[in-house]
């Protein structure tokens, strides 16, 4: 799985998984080349939700952080390899085998922001549970698709996220994380110590 900082901020947040979303729109735009159907519509959903996500992001730090860096990607954000060149089953395994640990760092991210209860803004809490949550359920899709197609009964570099929906932590079927939606205190994160994190701005209003 690439490397991502500690999240430390709702600027943090949101800087980090606009590029992250342009990542997995560019790779998911290549599905539509899939022979199975599955996979096309998994694509399409991706391009949709995630540009829309992107845009309603944009639209947050333009107007909460004007003053801020315009968000661009990096080599760090950059997890999802070339499938232009990919085709058939190469295409589809390829891509299994590198979103589902892709949607891992956005659902860590997402958790991270609200374990600490880092959001300023209810609209980005909101938006935060609905990542996590419909991450990882693409996440037990593709998942499924692995074995069923082509026998891969694990993947490398899959977190333990205590929490989540079938490990251990979930407090009762079908809710997210903890009781609210959230990790339970004393579950840590995930997160690459040590990195360097943007300056957290002031936000200049609601």
């Amino acid at each position: 799985m690439g490397q991502m900082h500690r999240i430390t901020s709702e600027y943090d947040y949101l800087s980090q998984m606009i590029p992250h979303h342009q990542d997995a729109v560019t790779a998911a735009q290549q599905l539509q080349r899939s022979k199975r159907p599955e996979m096309r519509q998994l694509g399409q959903s991706i391009v949709t939700t995630q540009t829309a996500e992107i845009n309603e992001m944009k639209g947050w730090l333009a107007r909460w952080y004007p003053r801020s860096p315009t968000p661009a990607a990096t080599p760090t954000q950059t997890t999802m390899p070339d499938l232009s060149g990919l085709s058939g089953d190469q295409l589809d395994r390829t891509f299994l085998q590198h979103m589902i640990p892709h949607h891992m760092m956005a659902i860590m991210m997402s958790q991270q922001l609200l374990m600490h209860g880092l959001t300023q803004h209810p609209e980005v809490t909101a938006f935060a549970r609905k990542v996590r949550d419909d991450q990882w359920a693409e996440v037990q899709k593709m998942r499924q698709w692995l074995v069923q197609w082509f026998g891969q009964q694990s993947m490398p570099c899959m977190p333990n996220l205590p929490g989540m929906p079938g490990m251990p932590g979930t407090r009762s079927p079908g809710m997210g994380p903890g009781e609210h939606g959230e990790m339970s205190p004393g579950h840590e994160m995930p997160g690459t110590p040590g990195q360097p994190t943007p300056t957290e701005p002031s936000p200049t209003g609601s």
